[in-house]
């Protein structure tokens, strides 16, 4: 029996140098403390910098007076509120323009991406024509445009645009009635919380029951009823606890009711109808993914069309539409820091620009920035994880 000249007698070990298990764990720590070393470098070079211009670290700065207005807070504020004041006004008006441009986006989205596959040439064209002109202009410029040349061209307060006398829009924004609440209001959302509640109760249990019977009841409208009914009856027995605060032309400017500022409403406009054109694309996208058997085996049943594409299309396409879905919320959420454009006080204009310009605090004030965004992106991505998981296939 002949022996290769280069082969290695059993339990023999290949030197270090050629294991590759071994020679990927040094690399790795080699990298790793590389990166360590060239952290600490600027950590230190900073410092250094810092100490030499007689600039303070940390976050005491948080608890100094800010000395400026805010024209939009959702919370108390004043001229003499804190820095920290200034970040939390700044992060809700953030998550404000971002939550409602969330749910605009989507509706226009879904709406535009199901007339572009209507029958009717005409709607199909017009969707088309929307998604191709919307997308193509950047964000920033049709921000301008809503801010610029269709709100900053309103009519002045005396010649405001009235509707029904309670509805006022002009150059300094939109007035609408605010309500007052009075003794035995909390009754209210009280009884919408619980008709939420039932109404998913409702839901659970009628998709069960047809699974196990083949019957089902129209809890869609049930519940609608439900939640729409009572409240109202609750509003009705404790006496309509709500007052309505109008507003009222005095003088230059309108008293009472609140205002929304045409700076909010150019930025939500552009974010919402710019990326519904993307999502638009992504539903109809997600929809012509189907199999048109599962459409032709709906239609042999003699459903309505607006059945199949509720109760067999929809479902299905979901399962294609969440994921880019959930970019193009995130993107969302990041270009409302776009608002600095116009002014709106979103958390960038109020705590990264005017604090960060008064205090000088500018790692504290931009470490927090990116964390908030991090966060909520985190958040977001997180909470469509969760639902593209509820709404997957499973295998059986």
């Amino acid at each position: 029996m002949s022996v290769r000249p280069n082969a290695r007698p059993a339990g023999h070990k290949p030197p270090f140098w050629r294991d590759r298990a071994k020679r990927a764990l040094v690399f790795q720590l080699l990298l790793t403390a590389a990166v360590a070393v060239f952290l600490l470098y600027i950590v230190g070079n900073v410092q250094d910098n810092l100490s030499a211009r007689g600039i303070t670290t940390g976050f005491g700065f948080l608890n100094n007076t800010a000395g400026f207005g805010i024209v939009q807070s959702l919370i108390d504020y004043s001229s003499q509120a804190t820095y920290g004041r200034t970040f939390l006004v700044g992060l809700l008006n953030t998550l404000l323009v971002g939550g409602l441009g969330v749910l605009a986006a989507t509706l226009i989205g879904f709406i535009v991406g199901i007339a572009r596959l209507s029958p009717n040439w005409l709607l199909a064209r017009m969707a088309t024509a929307y998604i191709e002109t919307f997308r193509n202009i950047p964000l920033l410029l049709q921000i301008f445009f809503w801010y610029f040349a269709v709100l900053r061209a309103l009519p002045s307060a005396r010649d405001s645009m009235a509707f029904g006398e309670v509805i006022f829009l002009n150059v300094r924004g939109l007035y609408l009635p605010e309500p007052l609440f009075e003794s035995g209001f909390g009754l209210i959302p009280a009884a919408f919380i619980v008709a939420i509640g039932a109404s998913i109760a409702l839901c659970v249990w009628n998709k069960r029951r047809q699974e196990a019977t083949g019957k089902r009841i129209p809890a869609g409208w049930i519940s609608l009823v439900l939640i729409l009914g009572l409240p109202l009856l609750i509003t009705v027995a404790t006496g309509v606890p709500i007052t309505w605060d109008v507003p009222e032309l005095r003088g230059f400017n309108f008293r009472g009711g609140f205002t929304v500022i045409p700076e909010f409403l150019a930025l939500w406009m552009a974010l919402s109808i710019y990326t519904a054109a993307f999502i638009a694309e992504i539903v109809r996208s997600g929809i012509q993914a189907i199999s048109h058997g599962q459409t032709e085996a709906a239609q042999a049943l003699s459903l309505p069309r607006n059945l199949v594409l509720r109760l067999v299309v929809i479902p299905q396409a979901l399962r294609v539409i969440i994921p880019p879905l959930t970019s193009q919320y995130l993107n969302l959420i990041k270009n409302s820091s776009l608002a600095t454009a116009i002014g709106y006080p979103d958390l960038v204009s109020v705590f990264a620009g005017t604090t960060l310009n008064q205090t000088g605090q500018a790692i504290e004030v931009i470490a927090m920035t990116m964390a908030v965004y991090l966060t909520i992106s985190l958040l977001v991505s997180m909470f469509m994880n969760w639902f593209n998981a509820r709404v997957a296939l499973v295998e059986r």
